[in-house]
């Protein structure tokens, strides 16, 4: 390990890292544009350089390697001279936009001019001139401010596996261009915008809406897939302005996709803001007391069963199981996919090795799942790992954005893979981690419980299944999935079972608790009570609707993919007389008289921890011990299917969204990865 001399410090670092790595881990800031650290070293900014002694002119640092007895001078008259050279070229040709950029408050050009230029700029002949390019609906362009870092250049190949975009031209004339006026097509195309240092990249749907100072940021974690992304939501008032991520190694690094960050807007539009009931065919607006009255009239008496949706906190869950219970129901299920897994034994419905363990593995077997449109920031760790080792698919093939070996798109795939037939059942046999992922299409297969069980058998043979390592994961698309079955939110016949009984009638009243992902057609014959935030599919064939509140206006807990709980704060109140789910249904099971056991979150949550103690390790990855899953049957030989067309309207908060409308217009059916880009992904 070399050790180095840092402005009259010793620090020792590890071998291969660079000079600005080594000045950093000395508590010595380094000016920088274009170096950022999950990103490959391109050296053009300049920003970085710094005095090496016996050096016969100073170096850049970030791609310097740092070598034992450099004797490193960052602060010296030579360095802030060449500090100030850089800025006064960089700012030759950018324009004076910061009154109107919305990169103002937050742009490291302007931070980095605070500190280290000069005091005046003796460039007088006239700027360039810079088109405007079309990114997409996501990103705004002003390319007259670029100063050619590449940092998003580097991201689309590198990160997201899309290179759309590029340099043409040289020195003055050199741009940042999508080559042929093409969209930036990529589910993760907004995190550029994080990373450009300057005002070229904005998000275009948040543009001239607010200043950084303005808004009240609140850490929270993301719903729209089954990952509970880190992000911090930026409120002003009673609205959310923007989401952007915060920094989880763990779980989605400093990435976010496109749905999560853009799909705020969701929240402002369709909502359901005061109860309905319905009067001689049609709903009506109504007070709460008569809604809750229209509901005790119906179900008293009556079979009940109940549907929870892909968006619902533990607390609302953990309250509607409640009420069942006191009703006299156990008919309550989660899996509106029609998943065939049972929640005897949670290592059979988690992503056991956890999303960054996917950093570990050295092979890795996807049946029926595209992460890329499931888990996109989960996919940016899939690439990594075909980068270093060997990714097979059993399933409908699509753009990953790498390298897939497709072995078939039946399960008798994983048929001859038991049987230790073909290329990829020696790459499983050599591999020190292997893994498997099943996706929602396989679970939810009609042959989703032998697909299990298959899968069950290969972990076990191939040895994905040790002391130190369990590779069998299910790939989840739902953030309220897990917690659902935790807590035993299963029934006899699934969400099907349930939706058969209500269209012959044996079931008479049916409580929705926000799952809109069903044919709710079925529900025709029955009295619904609909539970939920938006006014989706859900509400068509509703009796009853009691408006609850979305996950920015309520305290909620949630259990990601790989079983790790996450309490989430609430952002901003609901609109009109929205109410957080629990206390609905606490205040229905009163007027129903079986009132439930809490009176406040506080108590609930004691009360769900003492049932379900696991539930109170906050943000700890579970290691569950391995069990006996799935069913053995004969297979139909049916093709499986990826559950997921449109990665921009998979829930009621996206399809309210006006900017993820936009999305699905313009890449829905778009040619992506490889025939767009001319990669052979």
């Amino acid at each position: 390990m070399p050790t180095l001399n840092i402005d009259g410090i010793e620090v020792e670092v590890e071998d291969g890292s660079t000079v600005l790595q080594a000045c950093e881990a000395a508590g010595v800031e380094i000016p920088r544009f274009c170096f950022h650290e999950r990103l490959s070293i391109s050296g053009n900014c300049r920003m970085c350089l710094v005095e090496m002694e016996k050096a016969p002119k100073l170096i850049a640092s970030c791609s310097m390697p740092a070598g034992n007895g450099m004797v490193i001078h960052t602060n010296s008259d030579k360095v802030k001279r060449s500090r100030e050279g850089v800025l006064e070229f960089t700012l030759i040709n950018h324009p004076l936009d910061c009154p109107v950029c919305d990169q103002g408050g937050e742009c490291d050009l302007q931070d980095q001019y605070l500190y280290y230029s000069g005091d005046d700029n003796r460039y007088t002949e006239a700027r360039r001139v810079v088109y405007k390019e079309d990114f997409g609906p996501l990103i705004k362009t002003m390319m007259k401010r670029c100063i050619h870092c590449t940092r998003c250049v580097r991201f689309s190949e590198e990160i997201a596996g899309v290179p759309a975009l590029g340099g043409i031209g040289r020195g003055d004339h050199l741009e940042i261009t999508t080559y042929l006026e093409q969209p930036f097509a990529s589910e993760l195309s907004g995190n550029v915008v994080d990373l450009c240092p300057v005002g070229a990249l904005t998000s275009k749907p948040y543009a001239f809406s607010a200043r950084p100072w303005e808004l009240k940021h609140t850490e929270t974690f993301d719903v729209h897939d089954a990952m509970g992304a880190s992000i911090r939501a930026d409120s002003r008032g009673r609205a959310v302005m923007r989401v952007l991520p915060r920094l989880n190694e763990d779980v989605n690094e400093e990435w976010i996709s496109d749905k999560t960050r853009h799909a705020v807007d969701g929240l402002k539009h369709n909502r359901l803001d005061r109860p309905y009931v319905k009067k001689n065919g049609k709903l009506q607006p109504a007070s709460w007391d008569e809604a809750f009255d229209a509901i005790a009239a119906r179900v008293k008496g009556r079979k009940i069963a109940a549907l929870v949706g892909d968006l619902c906190d533990l607390e609302s869950m953990y309250a509607l199981k409640g009420l069942m219970t006191a009703l006299g129901s156990s008919a309550i299920d989660c899996r509106q996919d029609g998943a065939n897994y049972g929640g005897k034994h949670r290592a059979g419905y988690l992503f056991n090795s956890g999303i960054s363990g996917i950093d570990e593995a050295d092979a890795c077997l996807l049946v029926g799942s595209n992460p890329r449109k499931e888990a996109p920031v989960l996919n940016i760790r899939l690439r990594a790992l075909a980068g270093r080792g060997h990714v097979a698919l059993v399933g409908e093939s699509e753009d990953l954005t790498y390298q897939v070996e497709h072995l078939g798109d039946t399960a008798r795939a994983l048929e001859d893979l038991l049987k230790g037939k073909g290329d990829f059942a020696r790459v499983l046999k050599a591999a020190k981690k292997p893994m498997i992922i099943l996706g929602s299409g396989a679970v939810s297969h009609e042959d989703g419980a032998a697909i299990l069980k298959l899968a069950h058998d290969i972990a076990d043979k191939y040895g994905m299944i040790t002391d130190d390592w369990n590779g069998f994961n299910i790939l989840h698309h739902a953030i309220s999935r897990v917690g659902a079955m935790d807590l035993g939110l299963v029934a006899d016949g699934g969400v099907d079972g349930i939706l058969d009984a209500a269209a012959s009638g044996d079931i008479d009243v049916v409580f929705n608790l926000g799952a809109d992902e069903i044919d709710t057609s079925r529900l025709e014959k029955a009295f619904v009570i609909y539970q939920g935030s938006h006014g989706d599919a859900g509400v068509k064939y509703a009796d009853v609707i009691l408006p609850g509140v979305a996950y920015t206006e309520k305290d909620g807990t949630y259990v990601n993919m790989e079983g790790r709980v996450q309490v989430a704060p609430r952002v901003i109140f609901g609109p009109g007389e929205a109410r957080e789910d629990w206390t609905i249904l606490r205040a229905l099971s009163e007027r129903l008289g079986v009132t439930l056991p809490f009176d406040s979150l506080g108590e609930l949550r004691r009360r769900m921890v003492d049932d379900y103690p696991h539930l109170g390790e906050v943000d700890s990855l579970p290691q569950e011990k391995w069990a006996d899953f799935g069913i053995k049957g004969k297979l139909s030989g049916a093709p499986i299917t990826n559950l997921i067309d449109d990665f921009y309207q998979t829930n009621p908060i996206a399809r309210s969204s006006k900017v993820m409308a936009e999305c699905s217009s313009a890449y829905t059916g778009a040619k992506f990865g490889a025939e767009a880009t001319g990669t052979d992904g």
